[in-house]
């Protein structure tokens, strides 16, 4: 079944892209949330006009997002976390943890466009996390997980 989704879906697309899907997920789950429209011929010559007109101001919003990219690469993160013994932490770093740590640094991003390596971070060291600020701009921001200074 071709649908042609109506805003991000994750692990699926992003928003107007044209995916096939099978008949069971886009009828029972993503039409009747508002997900995706069936993709005609008609739905398709529209969407290709929208498309067509977006271009223009798509271009800014990568130089925009490869602006920030370059100021994100240019960063040296590091996040304090409590330590048990060794270099077991307690509780994780998460990427809500980043996020808040950008935001620290000046740029305000959602944590849902932070994707760490491996999932949660448990132990002190050195991460790698992906940043997505558009769809066509990822930057992989690396971050160090150090121990909280005891009072």
């Amino acid at each position: 079944m071709e649908l042609i989704l109506k805003q991000d879906v994750a692990n699926l697309g992003f928003k107007d892209d044209v995916v096939t899907v099978k008949n069971g997920y886009g009828r029972n789950y993503l039409i009747p949330q508002g997900y995706a429209v069936l993709a005609t011929e008609s739905a398709k010559k529209v969407l290709a006009e929208n498309l067509k007109q977006r271009a223009y101001k798509e271009q800014n919003l990568v130089k925009e997002a490869n602006k920030v990219a370059e100021a994100i690469k240019a960063l040296e993160m590091k996040i304090s976390a409590k330590t048990g013994e060794g270099d077991k932490l307690f509780g994780s770093v998460g990427s809500a943890d980043v996020a808040a740590a950008l935001a620290t640094e000046g740029h305000e991003l959602e944590k849902k466009f932070i994707t760490i390596a491996g999932g949660l971070v448990k132990r002190l060291g050195k991460y790698d996390a992906k940043v997505r600020l558009h769809r066509d701009v990822v930057v992989d921001l690396p971050f160090e997980v150090v121990a909280e200074k005891q009072a």
